[in-house]
């Protein structure tokens, strides 16, 4: 009997975090398909954004953490380190277009973004909290 009670209270949080993870990818995909891409304006995206923010304020409101199809974001790192942060949408922020749970692979931006112009890969050392960020150019 303890280790059934084990096995439940092992499973149910796994279970949930996978569930999560499901419905995120189900609510960042979008149903209508991009626009074709030429293959002389495809480039391979950037590793990150680049760092001008001279009009975007931060959103007190927001988690920077959370980062959802539609958001404004600048880069106030590097492109080799970069530091994330929400701003309102104008010029010289990136939007974002695509949010990709549970992974690393940015070339999926190529295929299912195909308006992205860069990219963002967060890498943590729990594979199911990674995602990247399909971005483009504001």
């Amino acid at each position: 009997m303890i280790i059934g009670l084990v096995v439940v209270l092992v499973l149910c949080p796994c279970l949930g975090l996978a569930g999560w993870a499901v419905y995120q990818a189900a609510e960042d995909d979008d149903p209508s398909p991009g626009p074709s891409v030429s293959a002389s304006a495809s480039t391979e995206p950037t590793a990150e954004p680049s760092p001008d923010e001279s009009s975007a304020e931060p959103s007190p409101t927001e988690d920077d953490d959370d980062y959802a199809k539609g958001d404004c974001v600048v880069n106030d790192g590097t492109d080799e380190d970069a530091e994330l942060r929400k701003v309102p949408c104008g010029p010289n922020t990136y939007e974002v277009l695509l949010r990709l749970p549970a992974t690393t692979d940015a070339d999926q931006c190529k295929t299912r973004a195909p308006r992205s112009t860069a990219h963002y890969v967060h890498d943590n050392s729990v594979d199911l909290f990674d995602y990247v960020l399909c971005l483009r150019k504001r």
